[in-house]
């Protein structure tokens, strides 16, 4: 993975066949989008199973949930597919409205290309832009991957064209191969996820500062009640005799 690299732990727990009386951890709510035969589907499975699977059928967008541990906390993760149909000519056009509802859902965000693919490359401004309109306060995290690192015979995008492009839009960049290493693929979502926790607590952290106690307001009845009393005791107080 260039030119990023993290460290870390980022384990799958089995989800609790009976969870009754199991409580569930909050959400984090992961979209991963891109042009067709990008790789996103094989690297959503890649990060689930540890497996590398090539050849996929057309995506109509699955949703994968899973329990992880992320730096010792456990959590609910649940990954967006995409369907693979979005390229720059179409302006997002064709497919806005399920793409908008996929993007109000979800807190990061993961925009993949190929480096084999130029065309590809072309579609991840149109659509960064389209989640900074849905998500116009910009604390959605939103990652650019440039995907089949390993295909350098086939490379159509370099990658500093990448690299520019993330500075251009104040995203962060990564380049990987998905078929090669399971690592850099693993790093991608648990960085992401980590981001998207930070917005879950500086988001609480804003709440609970905004949540200051309000001075009771005084009771007039209560105020009457004392005032007839201090009339009351001044009238029944013996005259001073000079």
């Amino acid at each position: 993975m260039r030119p990023l690299t993290m460290s870390g732990h980022f384990l799958l727990a089995p989800i609790p066949e009976s969870s009754s009386d199991y409580l569930l951890p909050k959400d984090i709510k992961l979209a991963v989008l891109g042009a067709g035969c990008v790789g996103k589907s094989a690297m959503i499975v890649r990060f689930l199973t540890k497996r590398f699977i090539g050849d996929y059928e057309p995506n109509t967008g699955k949703l994968y949930s899973r329990l992880v541990y992320v730096e010792g906390d456990q959590l609910s993760l649940q990954i967006q597919d995409t369907p693979g149909g979005i390229q720059a000519q179409d302006s997002l056009s064709q497919m806005v409205d399920s793409l908008t509802k996929c993007v109000h859902w979800a807190e990061g965000f993961l925009l993949v290309y190929s480096i084999t693919d130029s065309e590809s490359y072309q579609s991840i401004r149109p659509l960064y832009q389209h989640i900074r309109k849905v998500h116009p306060d910009g604390k959605a995290p939103v990652f650019i991957v440039g995907n089949k690192g390993d295909l350098l015979h086939a490379r159509q995008v370099q990658t500093h064209e990448g690299l520019q492009l993330a500075n251009e839009l104040g995203s962060l960049f990564l380049e990987i191969s998905t078929s090669e290493n399971y690592e850099d693929v693993c790093d991608v979502f648990q960085h992401l996820c980590k981001e998207v926790i930070k917005v879950h607590r500086l988001g609480g952290e804003r709440r609970r500062a905004s949540i200051i106690p309000r001075p009771r307001s005084p009771n007039m009845q209560d105020l009457k009640r004392r005032f007839r009393q201090a009339l009351s005791s001044k009238a029944k107080a013996p005259s001073a005799l000079g």
